[in-house]
């Protein structure tokens, strides 16, 4: 407890002691730069440990050149065969237009599929192609070996508690 509270109180001074410049005026680069008031902002913290994920998740996945958008979107696909396009784009908050060019890109890889629906003309029911589904497979074993650089990175209890956290906005 002590040592957190050591940490804590070099925190709290390092956000109220003002940074120096360069002196030729221009900003500092790397970590010596203040933030202020974004230490204390949710969602900066976010924005920041966001990043940090989509990058590990792109470094892991980069053999098999699959980005978090097009894993989201094959990942609902194979759990919902027969979805359209706009059931999958308003499940994942992605707009249409830009669903439309990733499923493009899905489709020219041959990993997904679009059906013209049966009951809707102007409709599309989306599927994973053979060949989806076994790169869907390998897809969530390296995905699964992200979420592990996420638990070394934060803790396990921690990633636990921080899904728990973030359920109410999935």
């Amino acid at each position: 407890m002590a040592t957190r509270q050591k940490t804590s109180r070099k925190a709290a001074a390092a956000i109220r002691r003002p940074r120096a410049r360069a002196i030729n005026g221009a900003a500092h680069a790397g970590d010596d730069i203040g933030l202020d008031a974004l230490v204390g902002h949710a969602g900066y913290a976010v924005r920041r440990f966001q990043l940090w994920i989509f990058q590990d998740f792109i470094k892991t996945l980069a053999t098999v050149d699959i980005r978090p958008t097009q894993y989201s979107v094959m990942t609902v696909i194979g759990a919902n065969p027969g979805l359209s396009q706009m059931a999958v784009a308003k499940r994942l908050g992605i707009e249409r237009a830009r669903l439309v060019h990733l499923l493009d890109s899905l489709e020219e890889r041959d990993l997904v599929s679009r059906i013209p629906s049966a009951t809707d003309r102007r409709s599309h029911a989306l599927h994973l192609t053979a060949r989806g589904k076994t790169a869907l497979a390998q897809f969530k074993r390296l995905a699964a070996e992200h979420e592990r650089h996420v638990a070394d990175k934060i803790g396990k209890d921690n990633r636990e508690r921080l899904l728990q956290i973030l359920a109410c906005f999935t």
